[in-house]
């Protein structure tokens, strides 16, 4: 005698059982998990900055704006601080904005820009174009406001103004990203990107501007460091090793 079989019928059409949507809610949610850790760990020089650049941004909004307005004007890169204290405010500048409600803005330049160099040029070298930019377009810029005040084209007061902010590293990444541009696009590129800071410049005339295209023009300096790093050759005794067990 056969034994009897129970007919099931098959789930509503649409109907989703608990434990399985459960389930995928875990799956999803552990993979974005991933996914957020995957992104942040692959350009963690960038996260890092941006994580101290909130913290910082944090403090100045909590501050009443007197009190800002002097902790920006000691971490500025002005004639007077870098005459004082130099390597501080060089290092200084670059992890505060001037205004806290552009922190979102270069979150996502941050992304956009140093994310993509740091993860082209590895850790090491994409810091080294940033700082490089970043220190060498603010002498630039503040030697012509020295030369500026001397022959009395600029007001004394830019002496001991606020000079602070991330966008002269910024600007050298974008420089130094041209190469990452395959031809025949790197020209559109590299057009774009100097025709905009040189208008900047041409249009404004100041001395932030001036530093922005140093900045590119920096970056553009640094084609050495986007070449791929050589291959660890092996030792004598591996070489060997290989040979015999060829």
């Amino acid at each position: 005698m056969a034994p009897e079989v129970q007919e099931t019928s098959p789930p509503p059409p649409g109907r989703v059982f608990p434990r399985a949507a459960a389930l995928r809610r875990r799956v999803t949610a552990r993979g974005a998990l991933r996914a957020v850790a995957g992104w942040v760990r692959s350009a963690p020089g960038t996260h890092v900055w941006l994580l101290v650049l909130a913290v910082t941004t944090s403090i100045a909004a909590g501050l009443s704006p007197r009190l800002r307005l002097y902790l920006l004007h000691h971490v500025s890169t002005n004639l007077v601080e870098l005459h004082t204290h130099p390597v501080r405010v060089l290092v200084a500048s670059a992890f505060w904005i001037e205004t806290p409600s552009g922190l979102l803005f270069y979150a996502a330049l941050f992304e956009l820009v140093h994310a993509t160099a740091e993860r082209w040029l590895g850790t090491a070298r994409w810091l080294f174009v940033a700082t490089l930019a970043h220190v060498g377009a603010t002498l630039v810029s503040q030697k012509a406001v020295f030369f500026g005040i001397r022959h009395d084209h600029l007001p004394r007061s830019l002496a001991d103004t606020i000079d602070i902010g991330v966008s002269y590293g910024l600007a050298g990444v974008v420089g130094v990203l041209a190469y990452r541009v395959p031809r025949p696009w790197r020209w559109l590129y590299l057009l774009g990107v100097l025709g905009f800071f040189t208008s900047q410049l041409l249009r404004k005339g100041s001395f932030t501007d001036l530093g922005h295209l140093t900045a590119v023009l920096i970056g553009l300096c640094c084609h050495a460091v986007t070449s791929p790093l050589p291959s660890r050759r092996p030792a004598r005794g591996e070489a060997a090793r290989v040979k015999r067990s060829g």
